[in-house]
């Protein structure tokens, strides 16, 4: 199955939901990357993705990314420089595994969208949403090979 087909359009929609529902509290954003595979460490190809999506472009560095790759059931979050340098340690290990106990249950689009509302929850404390906030990234879910 490839990586765009893992989830309904009515559950890509959901998800995009729950983007646009955290950045209502934050200033923060947020983007999910769908893989099938991924070759090695999942933090690693989270951080490359990160860059290739131009997720340290935004102007606070809050950008936070959800990587799964589902064929190889691995799943990273990784969080811009803005936000780790402010966030206590074991931030975002509270959010995985929160989402990995939806995974065993084959409730993936439960549990990414539970793992982007508790994002967007901390998130609101260090990066309040701001009058002027612009939405600098796209709530679309995005897809690997």
């Amino acid at each position: 199955m490839s990586a765009k087909n893992f989830f309904t359009e009515e559950q890509k929609q959901a998800i995009q939901q729950a983007i646009a529902n955290a950045e209502l509290n934050t200033s923060g954003e947020v983007r999910v990357h769908i893989e099938a595979k991924c070759k090695g460490d999942a933090l690693n190809a989270a951080v490359e993705t990160f860059d290739k999506l131009k997720m340290h472009k935004t102007a606070l560095r809050n950008g936070v990314l959800f990587y799964i790759a589902v064929d190889d059931k691995k799943l990273a979050i990784v969080g811009d420089k803005g936000i780790n340098e402010t966030v206590p340690k074991g931030f975002w290990d509270t959010i995985r595994d929160t989402m990995l106990s939806h995974f065993k249950n084959q409730e993936f689009t439960e549990g990414l969208c539970k793992g982007i509302e508790m994002a967007g929850e901390k998130l609101k404390t260090h990066f309040p949403y701001q009058s002027n906030d612009k939405n600098e990234l796209s709530n679309d879910v995005s897809f690997g090979k």
